[in-house]
């Protein structure tokens, strides 16, 4: 059924972008900026790995913010249409950049993982890119394909191979949790996309199946499993970063202990900058701003939504699919990390889009948001009456 377009009637009063999704984004990105920061001073200060710079993380993160930034006034002007062509190549490319990951000499291997790939006097992590070559891919591959959607073999296996191909090598590295937000997209979009109910929920066992056989057969991820059952059991030990996650939280109450004042960012909290950033949130602006961080994301995943119904109404499938698709994938993202601080999923490595330090995933966030500006924008001028 169609859906009429919001504001089709009220051209000349459509401003060409939209300023309240700019400003939440800017809202995110600045907090981010806060936050890292106030996580990173004290560790970056008497750490020699960072010269005992105490603006270390900072300087590292603005910088990364503004190359984000300017890629993606780069990323804005290439129109839609382009991205749809391109999404096979992209998606390509993304498996040639995974597969050089694991080839000893090519990918960095830290703390056990290999997951970056050297790139002079910084690194790149492929699997943040494969998240949004997974979002064009599959948008383009469900508007193709959408005569097929109510058939298991030339509708959904395709995509599911190609995506298994993509999970695998993520696996290896290991990145359990970059795989579940590729499934989560790939999902979301079919669904998005028209596949019929019986076909999407026969994909759940299965799925389940691979994700409980990857943690049940591998020690260490089923040994995280049963920690995050307990976590109090072992807290010096294995549930060491969860419980001092849930004592950050405790010590916030309401109101938080006032930002910069947090002790467990002083070295008790592991990846207290990244994966546990919700936990500074939480001692630092206690529970009112973990709900406002919360709130601006939820605001962000319903205009992308949004975005994605007005292009519906302009016959723009493949646009509305990519809003969607990113919709999808940030809600994911950011409801996995707060989960995770606050001890209500297993403990998993995932940032917080646009706010946790890291290159790859901030540049790649940065571009995926212009993206979504960009479906706006070309929405915009057809409500105006102009060609795209």
């Amino acid at each position: 059924m169609r859906v009429a377009a919001p504001g089709i009637h009220g051209r000349r009063l459509l401003p060409m972008y939209d300023q309240a999704l700019l400003f939440v984004i800017a809202m995110i990105a600045a907090m981010g900026l806060v936050m890292v920061f106030s996580a990173t001073i004290t560790t970056a200060e008497l750490s020699r790995q960072t010269q005992f710079d105490s603006l270390f993380y900072f300087k590292r993160h603005l910088i990364y913010l503004g190359i984000g930034v300017l890629l993606a006034m780069c990323v804005f002007a290439v129109e839609m249409r382009t991205w749809q062509k391109a999404a096979p190549w992209i998606f390509f490319g993304g498996i040639v950049l995974l597969a050089l990951v694991l080839i000893p000499g090519i990918g960095l291997k830290i703390n056990g993982a290999r997951r970056w790939i050297r790139l002079g006097v910084v690194s790149l992590q492929p699997a943040e890119l494969m998240k949004l070559a997974v979002v064009l891919y599959a948008a383009d591959y469900t508007v193709r394909k959408a005569a097929f959607m109510h058939s298991w073999t030339k509708g959904l296996f395709p995509l599911a191979a190609v995506i298994i191909l993509a999970g695998s090598l993520v696996i290896v590295q290991p990145d359990l949790g970059s795989f579940a937000v590729m499934c989560a997209i790939t999902a979301g979009i079919l669904w998005l996309g028209g596949m019929r109910v019986r076909i999407f929920l026969g994909l759940i066992a299965p799925v389940a199946a691979v994700f409980f056989a990857l943690i049940w057969f591998v020690p260490w991820r089923l040994q995280r499993l049963v920690t995050f059952m307990d976590p109090w059991n072992k807290p010096m030990a294995d549930g060491y970063q969860l419980t001092h996650s849930l004592m950050a939280f405790g010590r916030g109450e309401w109101f938080g202990v006032g930002l910069g004042a947090g002790m467990e960012k002083q070295g008790y909290l592991p990846e207290a900058h990244n994966d546990f950033l919700m936990a500074v949130i939480g001692e630092e602006l206690g529970f009112i701003g973990v709900v406002a961080v919360m709130l601006l994301f939820a605001w962000l995943i319903w205009r992308a939504f949004l975005i994605g119904r007005q292009a519906i109404a302009l016959d723009r499938v493949y646009s509305a699919l990519v809003a969607q698709g990113i919709g999808v994938w940030l809600g994911t993202q950011a409801l996995v990390h707060a989960g995770v601080s606050m001890g209500a999923l297993p403990t998993k490595g995932l940032t917080l889009p646009l706010m946790s330090f890291g290159g790859s995933a901030l540049i790649t966030i940065c571009l995926t948001l212009a993206i979504l500006l960009r479906v706006d924008f070309e929405n915009r001028l057809l409500m105006r009456g102009k060609p795209v």
